[in-house]
């Protein structure tokens, strides 16, 4: 929906709430009007339920309304005496409308003093439990959000089974654009695996201020722009259209960042010209052949697990190669001094591969570019030789209509030789650099997919995916950051002692309390 959408939509939600509430405004010694006007008929209506004003605050929160809006017009049956379960029941069920039904039909009376404390022990539990989803999902919204690495394109930054808190307020919190979700679910509903949203009605999109922008080598968690997986894992082929922010999540590491000129040249990045200088917690892999002595008493295995290397497979056509396709180039050197190991050679793709974005080129992972990262209010030329490049842009992120009649492009039904940007867009790729799915595959990633960064792993657990019985917990990893200076150091034991000093103090102070009674 655009804003103007958006705002009809707005109004006429407010026409709803005003014709099905005038009367009962009335009856709470209001003016009829005041059930009609925006913002205005909230801050009224909790006055006449009886509830704090700053609820008002959380009606226009996207998904936290959902929550909210059965709790205000349960309490607004009960403000005016409908309190048995049953009406509780028809008020919900019927999305509201059952209030226009007493609105229209019964004489109630409205009750200024009634008690607001829960008439029973489920009462008080669903009320405790409602709020504490709301803080919640508040939290996984706007601040904080845990994740879960399931693959292994940035391994040895991130592991599989590291379990992240995302950051939402360091690139600034992005507002739901899916109106109608379920609460801290992502696209799925657990369980059941139903989708967990409705497309209509979207939300414009819209982004809080942050306190940095998106740098080189950053880290960032977005939405895949070209998800249309039904779900991961599935065999069935099924495809889904999803919203932007329901699409699956990634976590790459941002090469490249809107304005850059980017280029691969042999596997190595390079931006503006220069070779890209990744910090020492980024472990850059490539896939290696491996010469060596047949006769020679080589501990591979020991080997592998020494240097952490983890993807390697084995040729045995000539019993003398050995290829490892994500070993770590700060390895290579120890492993060229192994007594037998004959030599140790980066393997360089060659050949043209045309599932390179943007598909049309004669490139390949290793060999790319150059290629312009598009900026905000930037132009560029538009013809047939560049379009593969921006159409997705055009078209997909910035919703315009294109057409190519001949050697002409028409965008909007307007013919153009140029092309002006309406967003920032980033180039992803992992660490692991020939076992990731990239922008190398599907090119720019618009700055309205951007999620947030990592910022803290709290629980890493080696073998996730190999069932409970062969996790192990990576203690070293416990309570580390994802970024900084130097090797990752875990905070484990000092979270530990002050969760020791937490409960002692309070123990300390709750005998305090009873001796002084």
């Amino acid at each position: 929906m655009t804003i103007y959408q958006w705002f009809i939509f707005f109004l006429g939600v407010q026409l709803i709430h005003g014709l099905g509430t005038w009367r009962l405004y009335e009856k709470a010694g209001r003016k009829s009007w005041e059930a009609y006007i925006p913002l205005y008929n909230s801050i009224i209506l909790m006055k006449i339920i009886n509830r704090p004003t700053w609820w008002t605050f959380l009606l226009f929160i996207p998904v936290i309304n959902l929550l909210m809006f059965p709790i205000v017009w349960v309490e607004t049956l009960r403000s005016f005496g409908k309190n048995t379960s049953l009406d509780t029941f028809l008020g919900v069920i019927t999305l509201g409308f059952y209030i226009y039904y007493i609105n229209y039909t019964q004489d109630v009376n409205y009750i200024a003093d009634r008690s607001l404390k829960p008439t029973n022990t489920v009462s008080d539990t669903v009320g405790s439990l409602l709020f504490a989803i709301i803080v919640a999902t508040f939290v996984h919204t706007y601040f904080i959000q845990p994740f879960t690495i399931p693959t292994s394109s940035l391994e040895k930054s991130l592991l599989v089974g590291d379990f992240l808190f995302v950051s939402k307020y360091n690139y600034g919190a992005r507002t739901p654009m899916t109106a109608v979700a379920a609460p801290m679910v992502h696209d799925t509903l657990p369980f059941i695996h139903k989708k967990s949203y409705l497309k209509w009605p979207q939300l414009p999109y819209f982004r809080f201020p942050g306190y940095e922008k998106i740098k080189n080598n950053d880290i960032v968690v977005f939405n895949w722009p070209v998800d249309t997986v039904y779900k991961f894992f599935d065999k069935s082929g099924m495809k889904a259209d999803k919203p932007i922010d329901k699409k699956s999540n990634y976590v790459k590491r941002c090469v490249a960042i809107a304005g850059d000129s980017l280029s691969i040249k042999d596997g190595i990045v390079f931006v503006n010209g220069k070779e890209l200088v990744l910090p020492e917690r980024a472990k850059p892999q490539f896939s290696y052949k491996i010469a060596y002595d047949s006769n020679a008493p080589i501990d591979f295995e020991n080997i592998i697990k020494e240097l952490d290397i983890t993807d390697a497979y084995g040729v045995n056509q000539t019993r003398d190669t050995l290829f490892f396709s994500a070993l770590p180039m700060s390895s290579v050197e120890k492993l060229k001094s192994v007594t037998g190991i004959k030599s140790v050679t980066r393997i360089i793709s060659k050949d043209i591969d045309k599932t390179i974005f943007p598909h049309t080129k004669n490139w390949n992972l290793d060999n790319f570019g150059p290629i312009y990262i598009p900026k905000q209010g930037k132009s560029v030329a538009i013809n047939l030789e560049t379009l593969p490049f921006y159409s997705r842009i055009i078209t997909i992120y910035e919703n315009n209509k294109l057409e190519i009649k001949g050697s002409d492009i028409y965008i909007n039904d307007k013919k153009e030789t140029s092309y002006t940007f309406k967003q920032d867009y980033f180039w992803m790729m992992g660490d692991n650099r020939h076992r990731s799915e990239d922008s190398r595959y599907w090119g720019y990633v618009p700055e309205n997919h951007i999620v947030g960064k990592p910022i803290f792993i709290w629980m890493s657990i080696d073998g996730i995916n190999d069932g409970i019985k062969n996790w192990k917990i990576r203690w070293s990893r416990l309570f580390t950051t994802v970024s900084g200076d130097g090797e990752p150091v875990s905070y484990f034991k000092w979270f530990l002692g002050f969760l020791a000093l937490y409960f002692i103090g309070d123990y300390f102070w709750k005998k305090r309390k009873v001796t002084k009674g």
